[in-house]
């Protein structure tokens, strides 16, 4: 293909990620910034027979022009970035300084806002992403391997949590892991513990969290890994069983290597979806117990008193932790397709 066709043929998809992917990407950055203007406070002095007095007003037509002349707000550099909602370096300093281990720095970090998101961000992707992708891949096989009549109906139930909207899947085993609900009230039952409570234990808290992340991301690997197991070559795996191999075997060394860009797409899917992990924690009602990087976005945006830069830092911080999770599989991926070209 000539380049000039190259061109023309990705032109509509290149404008289209400038337009609703790039430049909304700058205009947060630049949005990062800024800081909302002070509102402009006047002291006027009323003196009278019996002395003077200072009466402090707010000039709202003067806060108005100066927000009007600034409409992005009053320039802060990097200051909004390195406050205590956001890195904290001062914070972080102080800590590493008074802390007498590892563990104890780590308990101060998590009285930081950006860092206690962080964490639980991080423990979401790291065990959610694997574990959907382990049993997305033993469903497609266990469901591969089922009788034709069968897979129809299995593929229809298999997809299920994949259909249910993520906030409506989360309220609904909210209300059942609640003291009334069916699990909620089957583990006070089990442990003999009535004031057992899912929702007011943090551990606990995280547990159900991944326990629904995994349920309502493993159809999707499901699937995927379904569609790839049919084009694994028949005469490899016939080749296979002939050598002897069992079918641990066959699927280790057959199916695995032909279905690992399905693998590697999956994983980036999985880091992507997992590191702006937001419905869940809305659906649960677990801000008290668990925040993610899109809460603390969600929560500057939301209320009276919006707060635009710290959410625009907040976001251009995600992206960042987003592309160091994809930088190492994206530098894996390219290795091995020029290790097969030559």
């Amino acid at each position: 293909m000539r380049h000039r066709t190259f061109l023309w043929f990705i032109l509509p998809s290149l404008a289209a990620m400038i337009l609703f992917i790039a430049l909304p990407i700058v205009s947060v950055a630049v949005q990062s910034l800024f800081i909302k203007h002070e509102q402009v406070i006047v002291i006027s002095e009323n003196c009278g027979p019996f002395g003077c007095t200072e009466e402090v007003r707010i000039d709202t037509e003067a806060t108005a022009v100066l927000r009007e002349e600034q409409p992005l707000g009053q320039f802060n550099g990097l200051g909004t970035y390195v406050n205590r909602n956001h890195l904290a370096t001062e914070s972080v300093a102080a800590a590493w300084q008074d802390s007498s281990s590892l563990l104890d720095f780590g308990a101060r970090l998590m009285n930081l806002p950006l860092y206690k998101a962080l964490a639980f961000t991080l423990t979401y992707t790291f065990v959610v992403a694997p574990l959907v992708l382990m049993l997305g891949l033993i469903v497609a096989l266990g469901v591969n391997g089922l009788p034709r009549m069968l897979r129809g109906p299995t593929i229809f139930a298999s997809l299920l949590p994949m259909i249910v909207t993520p906030l409506i899947g989360s309220l609904i085993l909210f209300w059942m892991i609640d003291a009334n609900g069916i699990i909620g009230q089957s583990l006070q039952s089990l442990l003999e513990d009535p004031d057992l409570s899912l929702k007011a234990s943090v551990p606990l808290t995280w547990i159900t969290l991944i326990v629904y992340g995994i349920w309502h991301n493993t159809p999707f690997a499901f699937i995927v890994f379904y569609a790839g197991l049919q084009t694994v070559p028949k005469d490899t795996l016939e080749a296979a069983l002939i050598d002897g191999a069992n079918r641990w075997e066959r699927v280790r060394f057959v199916v695995v290597p032909h279905l690992m860009p399905l693998v590697v797409f999956i994983t980036l899917m999985q880091l992507m979806d997992g590191f702006r992990v937001f419905e869940p924690i809305v659906g649960f009602s677990a801000g008290a117990n668990a925040s993610s990087l899109s809460t603390l976005i969600y929560n500057d945006l939301r209320g009276d008193y919006q707060q635009f830069g710290s959410a625009a830092v907040t976001s251009i911080l995600t992206i960042l932790g987003v592309a160091i999770l994809l930088t190492p599989v994206l530098i894996k991926t390219w290795r091995d397709f020029n290790r097969t070209r030559v």
